[in-house]
């Protein structure tokens, strides 16, 4: 049995960090995984630059509420879930990922959560797991399923390299370049194309 393991934001979202660097003004925060292989050294510093200029949770999902899926991915992600399995896997929070996953028409999705005072300063975060696409990818094929996954950035990598078949979407020229044995697919249609001919 197969299941599709797909990245969230680059793929079917906007990036919420680098949205909410434009609308809060601090261009700083527009630094996300494609740019930044450690993502604990890359929140670490997020939440630094958070505390300096006394912004915490609302304030970030007061921007979320304005972002929609990317044009087409609603459609894409429709089309795919009535022809297979989808797992969603980011390491985004399900403190951010509540109003996009609606918009999304609720698919399952595995994330993390955030630790926020009561005066809405986040604090810090809590990993599911370490690695945490990687070892879902790994758990999933544990139990029986044989994985497809795609994303764009340096954290998808583990989980597309781990799965029988795998897919850059709309990712860096570094990325691709690192990366020339992955392909690389750019548009919903031939994502859709890809998928269906590993399926």
């Amino acid at each position: 049995m197969k299941i599709v393991c797909l990245d969230v934001e680059g793929v079917l979202t906007p990036e919420i960090w680098i949205e909410f660097s434009k609308e809060s003004g601090i261009s700083v925060l527009s630094r996300t995984t494609r740019d930044e292989p450690d993502y604990d050294k890359l929140m670490r510093w997020r939440l630094g630059v958070l505390k300096e200029h006394g912004l915490g949770l609302r304030e970030i999902q007061q921007t979320i509420e304005r972002i929609d899926p990317l044009p087409g991915a609603k459609e894409f992600l429709d089309t795919l879930r009535a022809e297979t399995q989808v797992i969603l896997l980011s390491d985004t929070f399900y403190e951010f990922a509540a109003p996009l996953m609606k918009k999304l028409g609720n698919p399952t999705l595995f994330c993390n959560s955030l630790t926020v005072a009561p005066s809405g300063e986040i604090t810090g975060y809590k990993m599911r797991c370490e690695q945490s696409k990687l070892t879902t990818v790994r758990g999933l094929q544990s139990i029986g399923f044989e994985t497809i996954a795609a994303g764009d950035s340096y954290n998808d990598l583990g989980m597309i390299r781990a799965s029988s078949a795998g897919f850059l979407f709309r990712s860096t020229e570094q990325i691709k370049r690192d990366n020339p044995d992955l392909p690389a697919v750019e548009t919903y249609e031939d994502f859709l194309a890809a998928i269906r001919k590993a399926l």
